[in-house]
C-alpha cells in the first residue's frame, strides 16, 4: 500500500508509509522526500516493521540528508491514530538548521559524560548558526530507548548543559510487547542509545504538555522500592498491588494495563503534578513504574478530567498564541491511548488529531524541558513561515 505526502506550508513535508516490508516502505518514504532540500528527515516506525533493514534502505535511497527517529507503541500519523506504519517528516533546509549527538550504551550512562556530549553539541550548533542567518529561536528533540530506564539521567544532563535551549521529545516504543525498542542514527538501528537534535529555525513555535489529571486529596507513600529497576514493592508498609488498588478504588487486585491507563498516580514536583505511570504488575506483586521512583515518595491519586477537552483546549491555547500553526509534532504516552479507549473516545481523538495536523508517535514516556513524565502529550507546536509586507 503506497504512502501519501502532506506538505506543510513548504517547510515541513510529512509522509506517510503502510507498505508491507521495511523494504517497501522505506522506497515509498524516499520517494515521497528523497528530491527536497532537507536539513534532515524524522522517522517513526512501528515495530511492525524490522527497524535495521527500514533505516539502512532508507539512508541508501536518501544518501546526504540525516535521517533519526525511534520505533513506536503507534504512530500519530495525518489521518489521526496508526498502527504498522512509518511516519516521516522532512525538514526544509531554508528554515532549519540541526546538529545531533548521539549517547551509547545508556546502561553505563554517567551523568558528567553526558553533560560533556552536550557541551560539545551546542559548540558545534552554536557555529553553524552563526554561519546564516535561520532567526534566534532553538530547540530541541531527544528520542531515547524506551527500555533503558535512564531517562531521568540523560534529562539532567541535558538540562544543565543547553543553557536555555528547551528540549522536548518521547522513549522509543515497541507496540505493547515492552521488549526492545530502537533509536536511529548515522544510517542504523541501535538500542541502549539516545539521539539529541538542537534545531535553529525563523519560524514561530511553542513547546506544549497536556494531560487530562487533577490531584485528589487520597495519598500513599513508596516505604519500599528497587531505586535501580523503578519497581515498588510497598506502598504503605503494604504489598504494593494490594494498597495501590485499595487507594485508586479497583475492586480486586488483578492489574493489567488498562488498569493503570485508568488510575494513574501522580507526584508533585515544583508546585506542579507529573504522571507517574505503572507499566506492569510483576508475579509477586510488585509494581513497575514507566519513571524514576524512590522510597518516601508520596503518590497522589489522580482523578480523570475529559481526555477530549482537554486536547481542545491545548490546540486553541497554542492556535491563539502563534496565530496560524502549520504543525503540531507530538509525542504521546500509550498509556494515554489506553485510557482513552477504555472511554470509547478513540474516534473522537483521533480525529482532533487530524483536523490540527498533529503528527508524531506514541511512546513509553515523554520528554519534556527538564523532565521524564508519563501519560501525557508533549511536544511542539510550528507556526507558518512570516513573510513580510
Amino acid at each position: 500500500m503506497g504512502g501519501t505526502q502532506n506538505s506543510v506550508g513548504d517547510s515541513i513535508v510529512v509522509a506517510q508509509a503502510k507498505a508491507v516490508g521495511p523494504r517497501e516502505a522505506a522506497e515509498d518514504i524516499a520517494r515521497q522526500l528523497a528530491f527536497l532540500d532537507l536539513a534532515m528527515i524524522i522517522v517513526f516506525v512501528s515495530p511492525f516493521y524490522d527497524p535495521a533493514i527500514f533505516i539502512e534502505e532508507l539512508t541508501c535511497r536518501v544518501p546526504g540528508t540525516p535521517i533519526f527517529g525511534c520505533t513506536t507503541a503507534g504512530e500519530l500519523a495525518p489521518g489521526g491514530w496508526d498502527e504498522d506504519s512509518v511516519v516521516a517528516m522532512g525538514f526544509c533546509a531554508e528554515d532549519f538548521t540541526i546538529a545531533a549527538r548521539p549517547f551509547a550504551d545508556l546502561s553505563t550512562f554517567r551523568v558528567d559524560h553526558g553533560r560533556s556530549i552536550c557541551s560539545e553539541l551546542h559548540q558545534d550548533f552554536t557555529r553553524c548558526t552563526e554561519q546564516r542567518d535561520c532567526g534566534e529561536e532553538a530547540f530541541g528533540f531527544v528520542f531515547i530507548d524506551g527500555m533503558c530506564q535512564r531517562e531521568e539521567a540523560l534529562m539532567s544532563a541535558i538540562y544543565t548543559s543547553l543553557e536555555d535551549i528547551p528540549v522536548v521529545g518521547g522513549s522509543a516504543g515497541d507496540g505493547l510487547r515492552f521488549d526492545k525498542s530502537w533509536i536511529f542514527y548515522d544510517g542504523r538501528a541501535h538500542s541502549d542509545a539516545a539521539i539529541l537534535i538542537l534545531i535553529k529555525t525563523r519560524l514561530p513555535f511553542r513547546l506544549f504538555k497536556c494531560d487530562h489529571f487533577e490531584p485528589t486529596s487520597a495519598k500513599m507513600v513508596v516505604t519500599e522500592a528497587d531505586i535501580e529497576r523503578r519497581i515498588v514493592r510497598e506502598i504503605n508498609a503494604e504489598p504494593a498491588a494490594i494498597e495501590y488498588s485499595r487507594a485508586v478504588g479497583i475492586g480486586d487486585t488483578k492489574l493489567d494495563a488498562l488498569s493503570f491507563a485508568a488510575h494513574p498516580v501522580l507526584v508533585r514536583v515544583g508546585g506542579s503534578y507529573y504522571a507517574r505511570s505503572i507499566q506492569r504488575m510483576d508475579g509477586d506483586g510488585a509494581l513497575r513504574f514507566f519513571c524514576a521512583i524512590d522510597e518516601g515518595m508520596v503518590l497522589t491519586v489522580a482523578q480523570v478530567r475529559d481526555p477530549i477537552d482537554a486536547t481542545h483546549d491545548l490546540f486553541k491555547e497554542l492556535t491563539d498564541d502563534l496565530g496560524d500553526v502549520s504543525i503540531f509534532i507530538g509525542f504521546e504516552c500509550v498509556l494515554r491511548r489506553l485510557a482513552v479507549e477504555q472511554h470509547q473516545l478513540s474516534r473522537e481523538m483521533s480525529e482532533l488529531y487530524r483536523r490540527h495536523n498533529l503528527v508524531g508517535f506514541q511512546t513509553y514516556g515523554e520528554q519534556y524541558r527538564s523532565m521524564h513524565v508519563n501519560q501525557t502529550l508533549t511536544g511542539v507546536a510550528i507556526g507558518r513561515r512570516r513573510i513580510a509586507p
